[in-house]
């Protein structure tokens, strides 16, 4: 399955908080733009008004000049009504009906009086000013009454935060470009390592050295680390198969050797001793074939190793059994101490009884003339089952380990192929365990030890 794009990732991370902190920014500048507009309109009534007093003063209570009321538009944004009212209530100039205010919103003293109030069905901002002047004949102060509709205060608001947020959303629009281009210069190493990598062929698992930046050190490290592992499973594979083709050759020529002598046996006696040759080097390749089969399966990590819970007491009882038959056939004595009771492992059946039987094998091909009894031995000792195969043969130092234990490696010509300590070795490390040879006096002790279940 397909995940997003990085660089979409990336975009979004960085825009979505600044898109967020944008609009609660437009929302703050709106309401700012609401209260300077409010403040401003009515400092610009309370202008009017008093250029209203003072043109009424001078005029004598004639209408406002022409020049008068252009200025006081021109600088209340809007068309602004006036009424003035003598001290005993006569009407001297302006609309003759001012807005009506709402009861005990209005003081008695002389300080500017602001509210809001219906005008001919639409809501409007009123100042009233008391001005102490006196008009032609009428003596005491005059009131100035000026109101000017709410919508020409909103429609300023509004323009005055669309532009706002038209300055913000230009500014989103240009960001929103530079990340964009930005995130894409800045993964540029990345598509640079990309293309390095696709122009490697199959056979080049050699460590990447192209500089990246330090993100991106810890996945190039760990390429280098996988292309190691790759190539020392391919190294291992391929020297596999050259010392299993190396193995093979001598038994296959052998068998092949064997029978075309048996086609020129010259009597009965020697064609039945040839035959029984034959059978055995076949056996003998059959064996090593086997081996290498379970030695390329024990190594192949694709191929993990089937744990059950396992009685191994009666495991070796059953394989030992087995083999008692043929370390008796040759003259040898076989021994096998076992606890009363159970003992239990967690662990592959077929590969354990396998290994315990390499072990038996081993001491009847390499203990030499000298062998004159196998003892096998099982005991729980610290959480531990181990298994020990005893001879008492020309015996094994355990300084010889590396060279016992190495595929294909003998410590002496013999029949043997070379593979079964290393087999029983691999086991042991699969089930997560060990195989040791023991330091005795006299004769070889291998022990084969697994995590009790």
């Amino acid at each position: 399955m397909q995940s997003t794009s990085l660089r979409l990732r990336l975009f979004a991370l960085i825009l979505t908080p600044l898109l967020l902190m944008a609009v609660l920014l437009g929302y703050w500048r709106f309401t700012v733009a609401q209260d300077t507009a409010e403040e401003l309109f009515d400092r610009s009534l309370l202008a009017a008004a008093l250029a209203v007093s003072r043109d009424v003063a001078v005029s004598g209570g004639d209408a406002l000049q022409a020049t008068t009321r252009d200025l006081i538009r021109d600088a209340s944004g809007g068309e602004v009504f006036y009424h003035v009212m003598s001290a005993n209530g006569f009407y001297l100039t302006g609309y003759a009906y001012p807005p009506i205010s709402v009861p005990g919103t209005l003081n008695n003293d002389d300080a500017p009086k602001l509210y809001e109030a219906n005008y001919r069905g639409s809501k409007v901002r009123v100042l009233q000013l008391v001005e102490a002047t006196s008009v032609a004949e009428l003596p005491g102060p005059i009131t100035v009454t000026v109101w000017q509709h709410l919508t020409d205060r909103h429609a300023f608001a509004r323009e005055i935060a669309v532009r706002a947020i038209g300055l913000m959303g230009v500014l989103l629009v240009t960001l929103a470009l530079v990340v964009w281009f930005g995130v894409a210069r800045g993964l540029r190493p990345l598509l640079d390592l990309e293309d390095a990598i696709a122009m490697r062929s199959p056979d080049d698992l050699s460590q990447i050295k192209r500089p990246v930046p330090p993100e991106a050190l810890g996945i190039v490290q760990t390429l280098n680390r996988l292309f190691g592992k790759v190539e020392a499973s391919i190294d291992a594979h391929q020297n596999f198969i050259s010392d299993a083709a190396h193995q093979l050759r001598n038994p296959a020529a052998a068998v092949q050797s064997m029978a075309e002598s048996l086609r020129d046996a010259p009597t009965d006696e020697d064609r039945d001793e040839r035959i029984a040759q034959l059978v055995k080097a076949a056996r003998g390749s059959a064996r090593v074939a086997e081996q290498l089969l379970s030695l390329d399966r024990l190594q192949n990590p694709a191929q993990p190793t089937r744990l059950e819970r396992i009685n191994l007491t009666e495991l070796v009882r059953e394989t030992s059994t087995e083999m008692g038959a043929i370390v008796l056939s040759q003259g040898v004595e076989f021994e096998v101490d076992i606890p009363d009771g159970d003992v239990f492992v967690n662990g592959d059946d077929v590969f354990i009884a396998e290994t315990l039987k390499i072990l038996i094998d081993n001491a009847l091909k390499h203990a030499g003339k000298s062998l004159s009894g196998i003892l096998v031995s099982l005991c729980l000792e610290c959480g531990q089952a181990k298994l020990t195969v005893s001879d008492d043969g020309k015996g094994l130092s355990p300084k010889q380990r590396d060279t016992a234990f190495s595929r294909f490696s003998q410590l002496e010509d013999s029949e043997g192929s070379g593979l079964g300590l290393s087999i029983a070795s691999t086991v042991a490390t699969r089930h997560g365990g060990a195989l040791m040879i023991d330091d005795v006096e006299s004769g070889a002790s291998l022990t084969l030890s697994l995590p009790a279940a």
